[in-house]
């Protein structure tokens, strides 16, 4: 049997959404009472009105369009589109351009090695370098100018006080620290805001776990599945997280803490309030959860445009609210990047929440990746749905997928490895159950051994496709 590995940014069938974005999991809200007290990062730019926001996000991008003519890719691509670069004045005029797309950005590294001709500078200006996973292909390398990170630590600091931490907090980022941004960022943006920041690199869990316990640590941050398997070994080890010193918890990388069954489990574990936040290495943080608690996260209209687009043909369409996200960055012209495709699927609010913010949010986080969605006998499903179903059952301790050609049709095997004081068969069964009244399909339900299946420090991948079931 031959597996293929499937991680959130895996190219699977691409068809309609719809069903997803309007599930239930989308429609559900977390906690709508707004706090006695919101914290801020930059709260007169935060909550100025729409029309100052967007004037102040033109007159950006015009001073980011003077900086490109020393970037030949951009300058090269707006050629091919017949642009000129004095064109593009407003965030309207943007949608002129061509999209840019990730793999457009790898190839151009690979034709142009090291890093391209993406750079707008010389290199000498440059301080930092990091590079995505490359999990699903080749690594795509990042520099930044210190206005770069400056413009990053701003962005994190909105991630940090929109969630309530500040200069009092001591902040431990679970992180193994190898080249990937968002680790750096997390504490370097930590820091910006005055809080004592601890990286957790080249430590084990447990070593982890003492840490966090000995230095009396209030913030954890880190991805919400290595959050759960923090739990996991606490518990068998005698840790009690609910009396620990933690009290918010922040996760990126999956759409796990904006999914109602996992924010739950990760709340009721650490005893925390739980925030998501969303973003790219190739972009920034662009989007952060406040204390409101709506169920939805707000976009970073400070240092990004935003747009939606249909994820499937690509096109604009005019006050789309549900589709895949596409960003320009403001604040980042030594790698800039206009009208990044990020894959990802949103469903746009432009309500005013009650924190007071007036940024557009996005309801339930990230829904899903536009290359992620599965086709299991007929229904659409994004890995953030099967997530819900599975953490609904508290006696699953982790979980792994398969999806399998059977009589010409996917199906979805869950191997499942659940606590010592319940039963399988129990547990099996109302699993099955949650995914006949909640998706009307069918799906198997396989026992794991205890410790037998893979835990995730950085991005989970736990869909495997199976695509040669007769090796």
């Amino acid at each position: 049997m031959r597996l293929l590995e499937m991680s959130m940014g895996s190219i699977l069938p691409s068809t309609d959404y719809s069903s997803y974005i309007n599930s239930e999991l989308t429609n559900s809200v977390i906690d709508m009472r707004p706090q006695a007290k919101m914290d801020f990062y930059d709260q007169e730019r935060e909550t100025q009105d729409r029309d100052q926001l967007k004037k102040s996000q033109n007159d950006r991008l015009r001073h980011l369009m003077r900086e490109l003519p020393n970037n030949q890719f951009y300058v090269e691509k707006l050629a091919r589109a017949g642009i000129e670069m004095d064109d593009i004045r407003t965030a309207e005029d943007l949608k002129r351009l061509p999209f840019t797309m990730k793999s457009e950005l790898v190839a151009e590294q690979q034709a142009h090695p090291p890093y391209g001709r993406l750079l707008t500078y010389d290199r000498s200006r440059y301080r930092y370098f990091h590079q995505t996973s490359g999990t699903t292909g080749l690594p795509f390398k990042c520099l930044d100018t210190q206005d770069d990170w400056d413009a990053w630590m701003r962005a994190w600091g909105c991630v940090y006080r929109a969630a309530g931490v500040c200069e009092h907090d001591l902040v431990f980022c679970a992180f193994s620290f190898g080249p990937y941004l968002s680790h750096w960022a997390a504490i370097d943006g930590a820091r910006h805001i005055g809080a004592l920041a601890i990286s957790g690199g080249g430590l084990t869990t447990e070593q982890r776990l003492r840490m966090i316990i000995d230095n009396q640590c209030t913030v954890l941050v880190c991805t919400p599945t290595y959050a759960l398997h923090l739990a996991e070994i606490a518990e068998r080890v005698g840790v009690d997280l609910q009396s620990s010193a933690i009290r918010i918890t922040i996760h990126a990388g999956e759409p796990g803490a904006s999914v109602d069954n996992v924010k739950r489990r990760l709340e009721e574990t650490w005893g925390a309030r739980c925030f998501d936040h969303a973003g790219a290495t190739e972009v920034g943080a662009w989007g952060f959860e406040c204390q409101a608690r709506t169920g939805a996260i707000h976009l970073n209209e400070l240092e990004f445009i935003f747009e939606v687009i249909a994820p499937l043909k690509g096109e604009s369409i005019k006050d789309a609210t549900r589709g895949e996200l596409v960003v320009t960055t403001l604040s980042r012209p030594g790698m800039p990047l206009l009208r990044y495709r990020t894959g990802d699927l949103v469903h746009l609010l432009e309500d005013l929440c009650p924190c007071g913010r007036t940024s557009v949010r996005i309801k339930g986080g990230v829904l899903g990746r536009a290359d992620d969605m599965l086709i299991v006998r007929g229904v659409n499903l994004y890995p953030a749905t099967i997530d819900n179903l599975v953490r609904s059952q508290k006696a699953i301790v982790e979980y792994e997928v398969e999806i399998r050609p059977i009589e010409g049709m996917d199906d979805l095997l869950v191997k499942t490895e659940i606590d010592e004081g319940s039963t399988f068969s129990e547990v099996r069964e109302a699993l099955l159950s949650e995914f006949r009244s909640q998706l009307n399909i069918r799906v198997s339900v396989e026992f794991a051994e205890p410790g037998s299946l893979p835990r995730y420090e950085f991005k989970a991948r736990r869909y495997k496709r199976i695509v040669d079931a007769a090796t």
